[in-house]
């Protein structure tokens, strides 16, 4: 799900799609109509006490202004809201539920399932089964072709493809309900928690977004289909918030779009937030810039855009129409970059206030790489657990640097909660369990049903209860499903391999780990190396130029003292030893590439998968492999 452009869609607020979910319109002519001419006076010193940087018209500072205003007296009532709920659980878990099935009782998913005689959660539960996407493909062929009220009352907005990266693509049904739930539940309260936990974010800077414009395409009947995100191009309102102009949002290509992210901030020395969807592609933003930044200076100081990108016409000329010649700003990059790169981001913009991006489960070594070099003493917040199915969980603990929690929302899906040892079964023997039943220290598979017509869906996101809030769960996102390695059956999670990888690589000198990815030898046939199941295992690195067979050891050394089960399989020898392979600089990203092309995914949703099962992609990175 495209979670953080909402952030800014709603702080810019006021596009027709947010006035249409809240029902009002917009309060900027209305609010400024309302002042006299004292009251403007001092609305002006306000203004101007919160501003940042040069080159703003005052429509754009106006606009900004009241609609933080707006959007923080909607997240604290939305906040209050969410402790209200957190209080009574049970009940507003109900709640959730039983809207939902009302809502649908009159669909053919409705009609086959009874919703309408339903009274309760534990009706549901003993009359539905828990289901996959499997049981929906068929469904959703059907809504594409134009069919109506098969699975939900209303036609949905778009067919919003999951990204693959972890398993096969999935379309799924984006509804307004789903919409409305994320802005008022998610953005808002996040909104409330960010200025709560950062206040200097409340001064009107512009953001530095990293977006990729996406794709539509067409079903039978006209539904889009693509990914479930928004063109911050699509709201006028919006761009008042970023560095980045309108026309940079039309070019299609990531290279140059990124290009133009990059040229445009720069230019602006007031940038106060830098943000993503994902960790990784801010640290791969970063990676561009030190690549290119004699180019992207050198248009800065001439006041031009780069004659190497491949652009229209008319955008060329709407970009260059913004550039004039900088010789100061020039000056001031040189010399930051001739520095060097560590904390590079405070030194280009001194008055940045925040990394929004989320950093956390597969996105975590990005998040570090940032934090340790990049974005030295920049602080982060990963506002939002979600997905393509919806909002799932907020962060209301932003303070918190090294963990990553969200507190469950309890009235945008009904969630239950699927026990450890039951993953393996299609239909699971055990009972699910309800929020107010799990226990703190446990993990759990997430069995969501949302506002988009899925129910009992085993979502396939394993997360562990690390708390809770008053009565809500809090939770800690671990792995997907499928992201399990297991040549003997047992079972290494993302989590487990990733705290071993990192303290193997803590033991090599000068290393630092820039990206892995492992495979079960099974996936290379007869090419394996070895008759013993093993793991193959694929790190890039800095700071070393190969590996001793020593250094590789350690690995599975690490593995060992972290899992008891992996560790008697080895000494047993029924799995046999790693073989660790590092690969040259540049190779996970030119693997995502290839990913991405294969699934039709953008870089605002791909996450590189840490198990891969296509031997095409294994087969990629031993030809890239060193040492």
């Amino acid at each position: 799900l495209h979670t953080n452009s909402a952030l800014a869609w709603l702080i810019m607020g006021f596009s027709p799609c947010v006035t249409e979910l809240l029902g009002m319109p917009s309060p900027l002519p209305s609010a400024i109509g309302l002042l006299s001419l004292g009251g403007m006076a001092l609305l002006w010193r306000e203004i101007r006490s919160k501003v940042k940087g040069e080159n703003r018209t005052l429509s754009s500072l106006l606009s900004q202004y009241f609609a933080v205003k707006f959007v923080s007296w909607l997240g604290k009532r939305q906040r209050a809201k969410l402790e209200a709920d957190t209080l009574n659980i049970r009940q507003v878990q109900e709640e959730t539920l039983l809207k939902r099935l009302r809502k649908n009782a009159d669909t053919s998913y409705g009609k086959q399932y009874d919703f309408s005689s339903i009274k309760d959660s534990e009706a549901f539960r003993a009359r539905h089964p828990v289901t996959t996407y499997e049981n929906y493909r068929e469904l959703v062929k059907r809504v594409a072709a134009g069919e109506e009220r098969v699975l939900i009352s209303e036609k949905p907005l778009i067919l919003a493809m999951t990204s693959g990266t972890s398993g096969p693509s999935a379309m799924l049904l984006s509804t307004k309900d789903t919409n409305t739930e994320f802005l008022l539940q998610g953005v808002a309260v996040c909104l409330d928690t960010m200025l709560r936990a950062f206040p200097a974010c409340d001064s009107l800077q512009r953001t530095t977004k990293v977006f990729y414009s996406p794709t539509f395409r067409q079903s039978e009947a006209g539904i889009p289909i693509g990914p479930n995100s928004s063109t911050p191009a699509s709201s006028r309102h919006m761009l008042n918030l970023y560095t980045t102009p309108a026309a940079a949002f039309q070019v299609a290509g990531e290279r140059d779009t990124l290009y133009l992210h990059l040229l445009f901030a720069l230019k602006d020395p007031s940038v106060g937030t830098l943000e993503s969807n994902f960790a990784s592609t801010l640290y791969y933003a970063f990676c561009t810039l030190q690549e290119r930044w004699p180019e992207l200076v050198d248009d800065i100081e001439l006041g031009r855009v780069s004659p190497t990108l491949t652009l229209e016409r008319g955008v060329r000329a709407s970009l260059e129409g913004q550039m004039k010649p900088d010789h100061k700003r020039a000056s001031q990059l040189r010399s930051h970059f001739q520095l060097g790169f560590v904390g590079i981001a405070r030194r280009l913009w001194p008055q940045l206030n925040l990394v929004l991006a989320v950093d956390s489960g597969s996105n975590q070594i990005y998040g570090e790489m940032l934090r340790d070099h990049y974005c030295q003493g920049v602080p982060f917040y990963s506002p939002f657990y979600a997905a393509t199915e919806g909002l799932i969980g907020v962060n209301l603990w932003p303070e918190e640097q090294q963990r990553r929690r969200y507190l469950l929302c309890p009235r945008s899906m009904f969630c239950e909660f699927l026990p450890g040892d039951s993953l393996d079964q299609e239909q699971p023997e055990k009972h699910t369990l309800l929020m107010g039943e799990v226990q703190e220290g446990q993990s759990y598979e997430l069995v969501v049903t949302n506002a988009s017509g899925l129910f009992r869906y085993r979502i396939g996101d394993i997360v562990k209860v690390v708390g809770f809030h008053n009565q809500c769960p809090i939770v800690e996102f671990q792995y997907r499903r499928g992201q399990m390695l297991s040549v003997r059956g047992e079972k290494v999670s993302e989590v487990m391999f990733l705290g071993a990888l990192k303290r193997a690589v803590s033991q090599w000198p000068g290393a630092q780990l820039v990206d892995y990815c492992c495979a079960e030898s099974s996936i290379l046939g007869e090419s394996c190396g070895g008759s013993d199941p093993h793991y193959q295992v694929f790190v890039e690195l800095k700071g070393v130029r190969n590996l001793t067979e020593e250094q590789r050891y350690k690995l599975d050394q690490c593995l060992q003292e972290d899992s008891p089960i992996y560790k008697s399989f080895r000494y047993k020898g029924s799995i046999g030893p790693m073989r660790v392979q590092m690969v040259s600089e540049g190779a996970f990203k030119e693997l995502s590439k290839q990913m991405m092309a294969f699934s039709n995914t953008l870089a605002n949703t791909f996450k590189m998968p840490r198990v891969l099962r296509r031997k095409e992609y294994v087969d990629f990175l031993l030809g890239k492999t060193i040492s």
